[in-house]
């Protein structure tokens, strides 16, 4: 297999001198709160994107190539950024908006070669955007000298994906994969954005189910529960959902109406669910955190309307594989319209949970199930390879 390196220097016809790793994540629990200010509980996972760099290109431009795009190069002029509107084209609304954001702040992306290889799978729901926005963050500050705190790059990274490529993400995917911590969940605040990491139970593996629905988080499904949850906010005479109750919710379920009820339903529940599953996994509550994750996914379900068939499926599945065999909980994680399901379980069966998982999706599909084991993983980083010498 040809590695990465070799591959950058085919492509370049020199060798990089910069290897830039940003992990994706997965969420435990706590789905479409982190724009709303409540808390999540993401993890940094071992899948990534990474950035092989070669400072200084012809004309001081920025030259992209990605695995993905065969041999096509992309070149990007530091200050002169545009945005790209062809298909094919707008992923590169990601890295162009971060560098726009830096250049906001008077830090200009210095001209280089960039090879991008990635291990996540795009439109999973497993923050492969974040990923590529925080690898490109690193990049910038690299070249230019100017580092900034893992928040502030979060902010940037977030402020781009608004701008650029029309998606209101809350904080919570930028400041996972830029704050990672190895063996630990990462309880944000998204209020004030903390971070306060929480060890994971030793013996459990973090098995990842692809759903094969990839969603699209810009076509204005997420835009409308956004909508949705200002709207129920503004019924609800508050200006924080941090202040309002179950209780407060349900006194107002006929002006609220059906639907603002089950958004603003869903979004109380699980910022309760997120206390709860925190306790439980300081103290090591197993059961507990299938319960509160199975109640996770069901509100996502039935009152936000984010999942999809694929998506139950995969859930049900994991649930009847059952406790007693090792599993420890399951749910979509991410945004929903597809994208993935996190599932927890105990080391010694992971292989035969996949099994499991594979012949449930192939019996409801036809269709083979993209399905992985991963450990969590520490956040973004970057090393020099000026002693790496390509394998010619």
């Amino acid at each position: 297999m040809i590695s990465d390196v070799d591959q950058f220097c085919a492509q370049y016809d020199c060798a990089p001198s910069l290897r830039i790793e940003a992990p994706g994540r997965v969420n435990l629990i706590g789905e479409h709160i982190d724009y709303l200010g409540g808390c999540v509980m993401p993890v940094a996972i071992e899948p990534k994107v990474t950035l092989l760099v070669a400072p200084e290109s012809d004309g001081g431009k920025i030259e992209l190539w990605s695995t993905e795009q065969n041999d096509t190069k992309y070149k990007i002029s530091p200050r002169d950024f545009a945005p790209r509107t062809i298909p094919k084209e707008r992923w590169l609304n990601y890295p162009i908006g971060v560098m726009s954001a830096y250049a906001e702040q008077g830090v200009m992306t210095q001209g280089c070669r960039v090879g991008i290889f990635s291990t996540l799978p795009a439109g999973a729901g497993l923050s492969s955007s974040a990923a590529l926005e925080t690898a490109f963050a690193l990049l910038i500050e690299e070249l230019s000298g100017q580092s900034c705190s893992i928040l502030e790059r979060a902010l940037r990274c977030q402020r781009a994906e608004h701008k650029w490529v029309g998606v209101p993400c809350g904080i919570m995917d930028q400041l996972s994969v830029g704050a990672g911590v190895k063996n630990h969940a990462l309880r944000i605040d998204c209020e004030d954005q903390s971070i306060k990491p929480v060890p994971l139970p030793k013996g459990l593996n973090l098995v990842v189910a692809d759903s094969g629905v990839k969603h699209a988080l810009a076509d204005g499904e997420y835009h409308e529960r956004r909508r949705d949850c200002e709207a129920a906010l503004e019924i609800l005479h508050e200006k924080s959902w941090r202040n309002i109750s179950l209780e407060s919710v349900l006194k107002n379920q006929e002006a609220l109406g059906d639907r603002l009820f089950k958004r603003a339903r869903h979004v109380v529940t699980e910022m309760q669910r997120v206390n709860d599953f925190s306790d439980a996994l300081i103290n090591n509550q197993i059961s507990k955190m299938a319960r509160l994750m199975r109640a996770s996914h069901n509100s996502l379900r039935d009152d936000f309307e984010v999942s999809c068939y694929e998506l139950d499926v995969l859930v049900d599945a994991g649930f009847t594989f059952g406790a007693r065999k090792g599993h420890a909980g399951s749910r979509m994680t991410g945004a929903g319209f597809g994208g993935s399901t996190i599932h927890l379980v105990h080391e010694s069966i992971a292989s035969n949970f996949i099994e499991h998982l594979g012949a449930r999706y192939h019996e409801a599909f036809e269709r083979e199930l993209n399905c992985f084991l991963t450990q969590s993983s520490h956040g973004a980083h970057i090393r020099s390879l000026s002693t790496l010498k390509p394998a010619l």
